[in-house]
């Protein structure tokens, strides 16, 4: 088992900055990478956007396109993954979330990933 802690969240004028933290415990070895997802107010139920993942051995990243202005990191001595936000917009604003998987199939996905932490709430003031 893998537990995940959010932290870092809170409310931001647009064009600031926050840094999320995603903090690994339990079986980190059975991690292959670690992914944020975003569930935003008045979207569809229970739709999750993607928004960064890491690769945590190798530490390779990949993004959805219309979030270039974040960036994602690892610190593997801490177990733990930041997702750096700069630039924010009001449409950022949304219940942040990462999650780990353990296989490396279409990290894009919700589907692909098997520990999810509770989520961190950004809100970003117009």
């Amino acid at each position: 088992q893998v537990q995940l802690v959010e932290s870092g969240g809170g409310l931001v004028q647009a064009g600031g900055s926050l840094r999320l933290s995603c903090a690994a415990s339990g079986d980190i070895f059975a991690i292959y990478a670690v992914g944020w997802f975003r569930q935003a107010p008045g979207k569809e139920p229970g739709k999750f956007e993607f928004v960064s993942g890491i690769r945590w051995n190798s530490g390779n990243t990949f993004y959805e396109d219309s979030v270039k202005r974040f960036t994602i990191s690892r610190d593997n001595a801490k177990n733990t993954v930041y997702l750096q936000m700069n630039g924010l917009k009001p449409e950022d604003s949304a219940v942040y979330y990462c999650a780990a998987a353990r296989g490396g199939y279409r990290l894009t996905l919700i589907s692909a990933y098997d520990y999810w932490g509770q989520g961190t709430q950004v809100t970003v003031s117009s």
